[in-house]
């Protein structure tokens, strides 16, 4: 599904808003995206949450096998970084690293990836609780887990954050 349906059917572009979007990327190299937050202020944030829902309808059938990891692979990023970036190398296909990653990870781990890992990548979705485990097997760090993956740190940061400002 192309992302100016995703957008028709969320309701946040016109059928006729997307044809405007589509003859302005025919005179200039700007992604659809973009083009959509100029003309008619769609947030950077909807555009990412349209690409994610696109990008698991593509790749959704596709499912890491944790199990048949190249080794080879695993030294690309450090410890830190797949757990920081959820991700999970898996193996190489055709010149490109085959990274897995969750739903709720993809748009962190491809800005990662695009800024860090001097390959080509493509990336498999997989759920919070296999990611965890390839991660803890693959990158052991000690009691991080399946929460981590889930974004419970992240969580617990915000509301140590939260109480913080509220006691100062």
């Amino acid at each position: 599904m192309r992302i100016g349906e995703l957008l028709v059917r969320q309701g946040i572009l016109t059928e006729s808003e997307v044809e405007q979007v589509l003859q302005e990327q025919s005179r200039r190299t700007e992604p659809f995206g973009a083009i959509c937050e100029r003309l008619f202020g769609v947030s950077p944030e909807v555009i990412e949450d349209a690409w994610v829902e696109q990008y698991t309808e593509l790749t959704g059938a596709l499912q890491p096998d944790f199990g048949c990891c190249d080794p080879a692979v695993c030294d690309v990023v450090t410890r830190r970084q797949a757990w920081q970036f959820r991700i999970m190398p898996v193996r190489w296909d055709d010149g490109a690293l085959v990274l897995a990653t969750t739903r709720e990870h993809l748009q962190r781990a491809l800005r990662f990836a695009t800024n860090a890992i001097p390959f080509p990548v493509y990336f498999l979705v997989t759920d919070s609780e296999a990611l965890a485990e390839a991660l803890e097997a693959n990158y052991p760090m000690g009691s991080l887990g399946s929460e981590v993956v889930k974004g419970s740190l992240e969580q617990m940061s915000t509301t140590l954050a939260a109480r913080s400002r509220s006691v100062a």
